[in-house]
């Protein structure tokens, strides 16, 4: 058994694909029409019952949006770029995109299919959020919308408001967060 550091990262690559395509909510069978890949050829490498190759993942990286370091779990090595590590919350994927406490916090936030159930909440604040990719529903008030690609929204968080999957697929959206009396000033051009 190899316990080379190179090793030890290529056996943790088919466990981070399952987790990243749950996290999405995309089937097997989605994945391999993305990237043409076949669906053995995919189970095995989540199963790590195939060893991945750059001609594997590249495609898979590009299905995924995500970089490929995060895939391998590349080490940082002399890259004076911040990266911020998502975290699961409330069986969603959060992308911390700030890190000054108290001020405007943005974060990239992948829904999956599954969280497509309205619990509306209130709190204080205002948010602005910017649909990156899928549809997002948006129970606002007494409203229901769903917003496509491209699509921003913003609002009181003191009104009932949820977002989520519209239940035919998963959405990524970018949220902009600020305190009570901070809002987003928008330009157009």
């Amino acid at each position: 058994m190899d316990t080379t550091p190179i090793a030890a990262a290529l056996d943790q690559v088919g466990p981070r694909l399952r987790r990243i395509r749950a996290e999405r909510g995309v089937t097997l069978t989605d994945l391999s029409e993305q990237t043409g890949i076949s669906k053995s050829t995919l189970s095995r490498l989540e199963n790590g019952q195939r060893r991945p190759s750059l001609e594997l993942l590249l495609p898979l990286a590009q299905a995924h949006r995500v970089p490929l370091d995060d895939l391998v779990g590349a080490p940082e090595v002399g890259d004076p770029r911040i990266r911020l590590k998502p975290r699961r919350v409330k069986g969603r994927t959060v992308v911390p995109l700030t890190r000054q406490p108290g001020a405007m916090q943005a974060w990239k936030i992948v829904i999956p299919a599954t969280q497509s159930k309205p619990d509306p909440r209130v709190h204080d604040g205002y948010e602005w959020l910017y649909v990156l990719s899928g549809r997002m529903r948006l129970v606002l008030g007494d409203r229901d919308l769903v917003l496509e690609t491209g699509e921003v929204v913003e609002f009181d968080t003191a009104l009932p408001h949820w977002f989520g999957s519209t239940g035919a697929g998963g959405a990524e959206v970018l949220s902009i967060f600020g305190r009570p009396g901070e809002r987003m000033h928008v330009r157009e051009t």
